[in-house]
């Protein structure tokens, strides 16, 4: 099996290029956005999945270690072929996989062209687990400019406190921050309501993971 490939960028399409190796023209199957990142003449360094079929054998390229390894771990899902794999990580990054799985949200593959209902249920049941979760991290982009750090953590922990993940709390308090009239600063207990407001009872509690 050939596991990965170096040369020299001959040509590339929407999906796909020809790595010269040592004067062998490898056609590879990519990813549309790594296409885009990569060009002709550069030298490129690829990880790749080797598709064995009756009629022909193919190889798909990515260029880091875990996106070859998530498409074949989506592959090993029935119903999930080749070229709905790679539609898949042509549409989401890795940590976006891994963070649908960890959500069980079926809703981002269901976009996928290619990929159903029932297929994209049938991938988070699958594969919950196999990835690891992105670390979370406390940065609140979106909202430094307008509540300090500590505020921050404090409504988050208050609302985790009440019954909410930690990501939704992250992203109710983000939503109520946009929501504040321009130059309004109230307190944190009046945020924490506020944020529980745009929360409502309709929002499912998630376990804290």
């Amino acid at each position: 099996m050939i596991a990965q490939l170096r040369g020299s960028i001959v040509s590339i399409a929407s999906s796909a290029l020809v790595l010269d190796v040592h004067g062998v023209g490898y056609a590879v199957s990519v990813p549309e956005r790594t296409a885009q990142m990569l060009r002709e003449g550069e030298d490129a360094l690829l990880h790749t999945s080797m598709i064995v079929r009756e009629d022909e054998h193919s190889l798909v390229g990515f260029t880091a270690p875990d996106e070859r390894d998530v498409f074949d771990l989506l592959r090993s899902v029935g119903g999930v072929g080749p070229k709905s794999a790679l539609g898949v990580l042509n549409q989401l990054t890795v940590d976006e996989i891994a963070q649908a799985l960890a959500d069980e949200d079926d809703g981002v593959f269901r976009q996928v062209s290619g990929i159903g209902p029932k297929t994209a249920k049938l991938i988070v049941l699958a594969l919950q687990g196999k990835i690891a979760e992105p670390a979370r991290t406390p940065t609140f982009t979106a909202v430094d400019q307008t509540l300090g750090r500590s505020d921050q953590n404090a409504i988050v922990q208050a609302l985790v406190g009440l019954g909410w993940s930690e990501r939704v709390a992250k992203k109710g308090v983000q939503d109520m921050v946009e929501s504040l009239p321009e130059g309004e600063t109230p307190g944190v207990p009046e945020l924490v309501r506020r944020a529980l407001q745009l929360l409502g009872p309709q929002t499912v509690r998630e376990e804290t993971r």
